[in-house]
C-alpha cells in the first residue's frame, strides 16, 4: 500500500507542492473538511478532478485532524493506493431520522459480498438517527465484517453538514466504502474517559432518539438544573454533560449519548442515537486526564491489528464534546494516539457528532463522546 496525507489551508494552500500520481480504481481518497466547502468547494474539486478513477469518501467536521494538529476551515486528506484490496462505494439518502434504518440496510446490501472485510461509513450528522443507521447495517451485515465511521459535524453550530455523494458535498446522505479481500488489515478501538455523577435515573418517556422524561420529570428541565448558568448555551453546552445509558442494572455495557437539539415547548432533548424507554440513564462530566487516557487506550486496542505493517493509515474520529471540554489541551489526545500506534503511522480525522465502531468486538454500535480509531493497512 502506498500512502500519503495532505492538508489544505485557505491562507497557506496545500501542505505539499504536488499530489501523488496514484489515481486508480484501487486508490482510496478520504477527505474531511469544513462546512464552508459547500459554498466554496475549490480545494475539494481539485482533488476530485485529479483522482477521477479513485474511490472518494468524506464529510464535514467540527474540526479537522491532520497528524497531531487540529484545524478549522481547512481540509485533511489521505490518499492510499492498495495493491491487493478491492474497493467499492455505496450511498443512501437520509432526509430525516425516519430514513436511518433503511439507509443502513441499503448501504449493507450494496456492499455485501463474501470477500467483504470492512466498511468505513460516513453519515449526515443532523438528519440521521445514528442508532437506527447502525441497526440497519447490523441487520444485513455479517458480524465478521468490521464497521467503523462517524457522523458529520458542523463545529458547535448544528446547522448543516455534508457528505461526499456522487463526488459532491451534499447534505442528507450516508456514504460508505467497502474493503474486499484477505490482504486488508482493519483495526478499531473506541474509548471515552468521562466520569459518572448524580443518580442513575430511569427513562420514563422517550421516542426514538427524543427523550421526554427521566423519573417522570421533564428531561430538559432536569438537564437545566444540572447545567446551571450553562443552560443558556444549550444545545452546545449539553455536549459537556453526555448521558450514559444501559439496559438495566445487570448490564455492564454502557453507551454514551450526546445532545443534538432541545425543544423548549415540550421540554424534550434530541440525541444522536436512540434513548430506549425503561433504560437507565446517568449524567457524565469531563475528566481531562481520563479523556486523554481514553484516546491512548483506543490506540492500544487498535494497535493490535496494525502491528508489523510498515504503512498504516489511522482515521481518528473524536466527538465534538471532547474538543469543547479539552479546549487548548485537545491536541493531547491526537498526540496520545500516535504515541501508541506503530511508528510511521499517518493520521487524519475529524471531530464528529457521533462515532461508529464495535464496542469491543462483533457488530458495530453508535457511540458519543469517544475517541474512535480505525487503522487501515495491507499485508503482502
Amino acid at each position: 500500500m502506498e500512502l500519503h496525507t495532505l492538508g489544505h489551508d485557505h491562507k497557506k494552500g496545500w501542505s505539499v507542492k504536488s499530489r501523488p500520481r496514484i489515481d486508480s480504481r484501487q486508490t482510496l481518497v478520504v477527505v474531511f473538511g469544513s462546512t464552508s466547502l459547500l459554498d466554496a468547494p475549490g480545494p475539494m474539486n481539485e482533488l476530485l478532478e485529479e483522482y477521477s478513477e479513485s474511490v472518494i469518501v468524506g464529510c464535514s467536521t467540527a474540526g479537522e485532524i491532520f497528524g497531531t494538529q487540529i484545524f478549522d476551515e481547512s481540509l485533511s486528506a489521505a490518499i492510499a493506493k492498495f495493491e491487493h484490496t478491492n474497493l467499492r462505494v455505496a450511498s443512501a439518502p437520509v432526509r430525516s431520522a425516519d430514513d436511518s434504518f433503511k439507509a443502513g440496510q441499503q448501504i449493507a446490501q450494496q456492499l455485501k459480498d463474501s470477500t467483504l472485510r470492512g466498511i468505513l461509513v460516513l453519515s449526515d450528522g443532523l438528519s440521521v438517527n445514528g442508532s437506527e443507521l447502525v441497526r440497519g447495517l447490523n441487520s444485513t451485515m455479517l458480524p465478521s465484517v468490521v464497521v467503523t465511521g462517524g457522523l458529520a459535524g458542523d463545529g458547535n453550530r448544528f446547522q448543516r453538514t455534508w457528505v461526499l455523494q456522487d463526488r459532491r458535498p451534499q447534505p442528507g446522505w450516508v456514504t460508505a466504502v467497502g474493503f474486499y479481500g484477505n490482504h486488508v488489515r482493519i483495526g478499531h478501538g473506541s474509548k471515552g474517559g468521562w466520569d459518572l455523577f448524580g443518580p442513575e435515573r430511569r427513562v420514563t418517556k422517550s421516542k426514538g432518539n427524543v427523550l421526554f422524561e427521566l423519573d417522570g420529570r421533564p428531561a430538559l428541565q432536569l438537564y437545566k438544573e444540572y447545567l446551571g448558568d450553562r443552560a443558556a448555551g444549550l444545545p452546545a453546552t449539553g455536549l459537556l454533560f453526555p448521558l450514559a445509558l444501559r439496559a438495566d442494572q445487570s448490564d455492564s455495557k454502557s453507551l454514551v449519548r450526546t445532545i443534538l437539539a432541545v425543544n423548549e415547548e415540550d421540554q424534550s432533548l434530541t440525541f444522536a442515537g436512540d434513548i430506549s424507554e425503561g433504560s437507565l440513564a446517568q449524567l457524565m462530566k469531563a475528566n481531562f486526564d481520563r479523556l486523554v487516557q481514553g484516546a491512548s487506550e483506543a490506540a492500544t486496542t487498535t494497535k493490535l491489528s496494525a502491528d508489523g505493517e510498515s504503512c498504516t493509515l489511522a482515521i481518528a474520529i473524536s466527538c465534538v464534546g471532547r474538543r469543547l471540554v479539552l479546549g487548548e489541551r485537545t491536541e493531547e489526545e491526537t498526540e496520545a494516539t500516535l504515541e501508541v500506534l506503530p511508528k510511521g503511522t499517518q493520521q487524519i480525522g475529524f471531530y464528529s457528532y457521533g462515532e461508529i465502531s464495535p464496542y469491543a468486538t462483533g457488530t458495530c454500535d453508535l457511540h458519543n463522546q469517544t475517541m474512535t480509531l480505525t487503522t487501515l493497512s495491507e499485508a503482502a
